[in-house]
């Protein structure tokens, strides 16, 4: 499919750093517009002054281009988007063959790319790209744990789950997330790994990750790490199964953050490793909002404060507020969108009805909104995974969605219509998107 060379379309923020080089090339070249117009006088008689030297104009920023990159359980594609998200070029696959849990690009600069992969004959790793996707090269020493003691019984990564770029000021810093769940980092862009003591090796951690046959049907995991932007030590992480998880040092010390949320059914509801979130993110205009989706309902945090409030008890009774992903506005800490799925008796993880939806709330969680236009009207039993929703930055925010089936479907009007932007992937674990510079 061709793509249509036009502007990119305009990110909601503008990044100040490129201001300030703009801001930095006038000032200069006044300076020189300065010394140009200096008048000499000798006795009495007036030089006619020079011309001004014209400044130089700002160079202008790179044009970015808006890209969605999609993990699957057979390889990577990427689709790169016209200036009004109307035409998608789709790319790949990049590892056919590999699992790839998760795709993503460092916001930090616009070309690399790390990808979460796993054949049933390499095992786990990760690859990391600086070109935007053109070469791959193996990490060195991926996300492993620590070998155990002599006469214990250790722990190995099954497969890496969810990567996260790290704080603005540490480029080349990532975190991951594994299955089983342990929590680890790189600072050298992705090439070497090494686990966080206080998650992998904390004896009082253990019970909140229970066992493999404690998860879920595809393996426990850690999820949903964050990472406050006025304060890098600040962390947060969830566990499937393991509850969700607070650090202010960061990631030496660990506090659960559980008051409010309900206990998995069939669990004794007075103990408390047993909490289920499914997916959890921070607001980026209001970071002291937070907004989960758990295996027990839709539910807000609004910090300094420690209990989540069940905000998802306004949904329609048939639909419920069970599902797996959550998506918050850019800007509008009182935006949110989900995507129910049937969690009722033995748990389909399907549409409920057949009929799939996104739900919005623009209050904060008193009211939500379906929004299904352009999704199938019936018969369509899929869902959207953990990591398989999500939004751009766009002045209208853009909503993107890989299903069960391998369908992406988009929504450049933050939900009011979609339609299927690319059909018969395989099945769509994660989506993520980027500015390509």
């Amino acid at each position: 499919m061709a793509t249509k060379k036009t502007p990119s379309p305009k990110p909601a923020v503008k990044p100040a750093v490129k201001a300030v080089k703009t801001a930095q090339v006038t000032t200069k070249t006044a300076k020189v517009s300065t010394k140009t117009t200096k008048v000499a006088t000798k006795s009495n008689k007036t030089t006619k002054a020079a011309k001004p030297v014209k400044a130089a104009k700002a160079a202008k920023p790179a044009a970015r281009e808006l890209v969605v990159l999609v993990g699957t359980r057979k390889g990577a594609w990427i689709l790169r988007g016209d200036a009004k998200r109307k035409t998608w070029a789709l790319e790949g696959p990049h590892f056919h063959g590999h699992v790839i849990q998760h795709l993503v690009m460092d916001p930090r600069d616009g070309r690399t790319l790390l990808a979460s992969a796993k054949t049933g004959h390499l095992g786990p790793t990760i690859f990391r790209s600086t070109d935007f996707g053109r070469t791959w090269t193996e990490a060195e020493r991926p996300p492993a744990f620590d070998k155990a003691p002599e006469g214990e019984v250790g722990r190995s990564v099954d497969h890496t789950f969810h990567l996260v770029p790290g704080p603005d000021d540490e480029p080349g810093s990532w975190y991951a997330g594994t299955s089983p769940q342990g929590l680890f980092r790189s600072d050298d862009g992705g090439k070497t790994w090494r686990g966080l003591p206080g998650v992998n090796d904390n004896l009082t951690m253990r019970p909140w990750m229970g066992t493999v046959q404690d998860g879920t049907p595809d393996g426990p995991k850690l999820h949903s790490i964050l990472i406050d932007p006025r304060d890098r030590k600040h962390l947060y992480f969830g566990m499937s199964g393991g509850g969700f998880h607070e650090s202010t040092d960061g990631g030496q010390t660990w506090q659960p953050l559980l008051d409010g949320m309900q206990v998995v059914g069939g669990f004794d509801d007075k103990e408390p490793t047993f909490h289920d979130p499914h997916c959890v993110r921070l607001s980026p205009g209001n970071p002291d909002r937070l907004w989960q989706q758990n295996h027990c309902g839709i539910y807000r945090l609004d910090r300094p404060g420690t209990t989540w409030q069940r905000v998802g008890m306004k949904m329609p009774k048939k639909v419920g507020d069970i599902g797996f992903p959550i998506v918050v506005h850019p800007l509008d800490d009182d935006t949110a969108w989900v995507f129910p799925m049937d969690g009722t008796d033995v748990w389909p993880r399907t549409a409920p009805q057949g009929k799939p939806a996104a739900y919005v709330t623009r209050n904060g969680g008193r009211t939500w909104q379906r929004q299904d236009q352009g999704f199938p009207p019936e018969q369509a039993w899929w869902t959207i995974k953990r990591q398989a929703m999500t939004r751009d930055d766009c002045k209208r925010v853009g909503l993107y969605v890989g299903n069960t089936q391998g369908e992406l479907w988009a929504s450049a009007d933050e939900g009011e219509s979609w339609r299927c932007i690319a059909r018969h992937l395989p099945e769509i674990y994660s989506v993520e998107t980027g500015w390509k510079a």
